[in-house]
């Protein structure tokens, strides 16, 4: 499976996620934010792709720039049908260009179409003011809820 919005980072490298498999999963398990990230994210995308193995609910993603594995995202279908992504992590040497913004979008334009329009969430830590830029910027939401100790946002159905 590979999901293409056709957005390019500020590189002018194709974004594009693909599922995780035999041929990308090391590369995926090695992606590593910068170390002022981990108090958000953990050290290796490994930890991510344990968690999607045992779960019922969340699914992995390579988010892959040209041919490159640059990082990891998650999504996953709540009760309610509400559509989340989760677990995103970049790779410290590939932050900064738009690949984050890219896979987001990318990833939220999906979610939101699977069902003729869905709410996607997301959820992050209130002091990481990086993702809440980002996410702001893409037109998430705060929800006011939180989900463990992060802020919850929504991005509204698409028209």
């Amino acid at each position: 499976m590979i999901i293409d919005s056709g957005l390019r980072d500020r590189a002018g490298r194709h974004v594009t996620l693909r599922q995780v498999d035999d041929g990308n999963w090391r590369a995926v398990a090695d992606v590593a934010p910068r170390d002022d990230q981990r108090a958000w994210v953990p050290a290796l995308a490994a930890r991510y792709l344990v968690l999607t193995m045992r779960s019922d609910v969340w699914n992995s993603l390579a988010v892959v720039a040209d041919e490159a594995v640059v990082g990891h995202v998650m999504w996953g279908v709540d009760d309610d049908g509400s559509r989340w992504i989760g677990g995103m992590v970049i790779d410290a040497a590939a932050q900064d260009r738009g690949v984050g913004r890219a896979a987001v979008r990318t990833l939220a334009d999906w979610l939101s179409g699977q069902d003729g329009g869905s709410v996607v969430r997301l959820s992050y830590h209130p002091e990481n003011l990086a993702a809440a830029r980002l996410y702001a910027s893409l037109g998430f939401t705060p929800t006011g809820a939180m989900e463990d100790d992060e802020l919850v946002a929504e991005l509204p159905p698409r028209a």
